[in-house]
């Protein structure tokens, strides 16, 4: 088993929501999807912006009624915050390495994350560019 890091974040108020999963697929978004719905909240609502992998537009995935997806445009990463997300993890906390077990990865995945969310101004620098939120 290959562990997936699942990631959104709310830049303008620095927070995220993430889940390790075994799979990277349709359930698994689903999972994801419902655990950004509980950092919502139930009397808002968010836009979630991704790109245009199969599970993250699937017709039988499961979106909570407090999410919008809003697909970007299949040749523009660069648009994506979440690959400066992915970009800052991995230059900081996620180096390539052997691991023993999948534990060990799993446990790698969590220290990431953790740290990034105990740093909401890493996040709110990370994901409010301009170019994403224009003045």
């Amino acid at each position: 088993m290959i562990p997936y890091i699942f990631v959104a974040v709310f830049p303008q108020e620095g927070k995220g929501a993430a889940l390790v999963l075994p799979h990277c697929n349709i359930e698994a978004m689903s999972l994801h999807l419902a655990e950004i719905a509980t950092k919502v909240g139930p009397s808002r609502h968010a836009v979630l912006l991704l790109d245009q992998a199969g599970w993250h537009l699937y017709a039988a995935l499961i979106v909570p009624t407090n999410i919008t997806l809003l697909p970007l445009p299949p040749t523009c990463p660069e648009l994506n915050v979440m690959e400066n997300v992915w970009q800052f993890m991995r230059d900081t906390w996620l180096p390539n390495g052997l691991f023993t077990t999948c534990d060990d990865i799993v446990a790698l995945c969590c220290e990431a994350w953790n740290k990034l969310t105990d740093q909401p101004q890493q996040i709110i620098s990370i994901g409010m560019r301009d170019c994403t939120h224009p003045h």
